[in-house]
C-alpha cells in the first residue's frame, strides 16, 4: 500500500514536467544565390522561383518579380491581403521541419502589400528537397503589414512532426498589433490550428504587453497537446502624466489544443483567446 502511495505521489510530482517549454529554433536568412545544403546545383533562388516564376536579380541587391503563383489563404476565405504589382525581395526566412517523419524545408517570403490592401501578402512554402526539389504546398499567411516566423519558429509535436508558428504585425506611435498563427504540417500540406491576436500599448502612464509562450505535452498520440499562454502585463512608467497610472498587474491566459482523431484536427479547450481579442478591440 505504501509502495503504491509513493508511486502515485511521484507521478503527481512529475506531471507538470510532462509539459515542455518550446526552445528557439534556427530560422536562417540565407542569400538567395547561395546553394541549398546537400544540393550544390540548387540555390534558394531556384526555390523562390517556384513561388514567383518571373523572379530576376536586380542591380540593387533585390530580386524583382510580378505576381506569385495562385495559393490559398491559410485561414480560409478571401480576407487575406494581395501582393503588390511589383515584388521586391531581398531574402527569405528558412526553417527545416519534420512532417510524417520526412525532412522538409519551409520558406517564408514576405512579398509586401498592394497599395489598396491593409494587409501584406506572405507566402509560406513547403519543399521536399530529399531529391530533386519539389514544391509541395504554398499558402498566404500574411494577416498584417509584416510577417515573420515567430520565436520559437516551430514546435516538436511528435518525434516525427513539427508545427510552425508565424506572426504578422504592424505598429503605430504607441500601439502594436500582432496576429500569431499555429500551423500543422500534414500529408504535404499546411493546416491551420488557430490564430491568436494580441495587442501591446505603450503610453505615458504605463506599458501593457501581451507576450506568448508555447509548451507541448509529451506522450499524447499521434500529436502532442499544445498549450499557448498569453501573459498580459501592465507596468506603470513612473512618469508624471495627465492620466492616472494603473497598478502593476500580470495574469496568464492559457488555451490547450489537443488532437481530435474523429475530427482529424486540433481542438481548443476554451474560447479565451477570442474573448481576449474582443476585449483588445475595445482598446484600439
Amino acid at each position: 500500500m505504501i509502495s503504491k502511495l509513493c508511486h502515485f505521489m511521484l507521478a503527481c510530482l512529475l506531471l507538470p514536467c510532462l509539459w515542455t517549454a518550446a526552445a528557439a529554433q534556427a530560422v536562417s536568412f540565407p542569400e538567395l544565390s547561395s546553394a541549398v545544403p546537400g544540393h550544390r546545383d540548387v540555390t534558394y533562388f531556384d526555390l523562390a522561383e517556384m513561388i514567383v516564376p518571373d523572379l530576376k536579380a536586380g542591380d540593387d541587391g533585390f530580386y524583382k518579380g510580378s505576381a506569385p503563383i495562385e495559393m490559398r489563404d491559410i485561414l480560409g476565405g478571401d480576407e487575406g491581403g494581395s501582393p503588390p504589382e511589383t515584388i521586391s525581395l531581398s531574402n527569405a526566412a528558412v526553417l527545416a521541419v519534420k512532417a510524417g517523419g520526412k525532412d522538409r524545408l519551409a520558406m517564408l517570403f514576405d512579398l509586401g502589400q498592394a497599395q489598396d490592401s491593409a494587409e501584406g501578402f506572405a507566402a509560406l512554402a513547403l519543399y521536399d528537397i530529399t531529391g530533386k526539389p519539389k514544391l509541395l504546398d504554398a499558402v498566404n499567411v500574411g494577416t498584417d503589414q509584416s510577417t515573420y516566423f515567430r520565436d520559437p519558429g516551430k514546435l516538436a509535436i511528435s518525434p516525427d512532426d513539427d508545427a510552425l508558428i508565424t506572426m504578422s504585425t504592424h505598429f503605430n506611435s504607441n500601439q502594436g498589433y500582432v496576429g500569431t498563427i499555429l500551423i500543422l504540417v500534414r500529408d504535404g500540406r499546411f493546416e491551420p490550428i488557430d490564430q491568436i491576436n494580441t495587442f501591446d500599448e505603450n503610453v505615458c502612464a504605463y506599458k501593457r504587453t501581451q507576450d506568448l509562450s508555447f509548451q507541448t505535452h509529451a506522450g499524447d498520440k499521434p500529436y502532442s497537446a499544445i498549450k499557448v499562454t498569453v501573459t498580459d502585463a501592465t507596468k506603470p512608467s513612473g512618469e508624471s502624466c495627465e492620466e492616472p497610472a494603473p497598478k502593476a498587474v500580470s495574469h496568464d491566459i492559457s488555451v490547450t489544443y489537443r488532437w481530435d482523431a474523429k475530427a482529424s484536427r486540433y481542438v481548443k479547450d476554451s474560447g479565451a483567446f477570442e474573448k481576449l481579442s474582443a476585449e483588445n478591440a475595445e482598446r484600439f
